[in-house]
């Protein structure tokens, strides 16, 4: 006499061997994926020491007040392959300046950063004859003005075909 045992839905050790791989193959690719996220999207600003950077934190937000009460208005203009950069006094005037650099950070890869002196164009306008790459991009303009401090324009920009959107 033949004893038929009947297998159907016992748990074997294959079953638990492909439950464990099912298992890993999940925990594997949400770690890939995280790890591919976190390596293209935007990180944040990064600065080199962030103590160092709360202690400055009053002394440029002053100099924020007082370079908004001069009125200037910074026109940034990034088209046709250069990079155009002038102020506007208060009483509508152009604000005539020594210098201007223009420093482009990548919000999250330093490697990238660029920076441009720009060459005095036309009625306090000044320029540079190459722009950055596309992308995202914090700009940071310093104006030489004759103040005791430089002009600074800080912006976010995001330039896409050579212009700014």
């Amino acid at each position: 006499m033949t004893v038929k045992r009947d297998t159907a839905g016992t748990f074997t050790g294959r079953h638990m061997l492909f439950s464990m791989l099912a298992f890993f193959a999940v925990i594997i690719s949400v770690n890939l994926l995280m790890a591919t996220l976190a390596n293209t999207s935007w990180t944040g600003l990064v600065v080199k020491n962030t103590y160092v950077a709360s202690q400055q934190f009053n002394r440029k937000a002053e100099e924020g007040r007082a370079q908004a009460a001069l009125g200037w208005t910074g026109g940034l203009e990034i088209a046709n392959g250069e990079i155009r950069y002038g102020l506007t006094g208060a009483d509508g005037r152009p604000v005539m300046l020594k210098s201007v650099t223009a420093a482009f950070r990548h919000p999250a890869y330093e490697a990238k950063d660029v920076k441009f002196t720009l060459a005095p164009a036309d009625a306090g306008t000044f320029r540079a004859a190459e722009i950055p790459q596309d992308g995202q991009w914090i700009v940071e303009i310093d104006a030489d003005a004759g103040l005791a401090a430089p002009y600074r324009d800080v912006r976010r920009i995001v330039i896409a075909g050579g212009r700014i959107k």
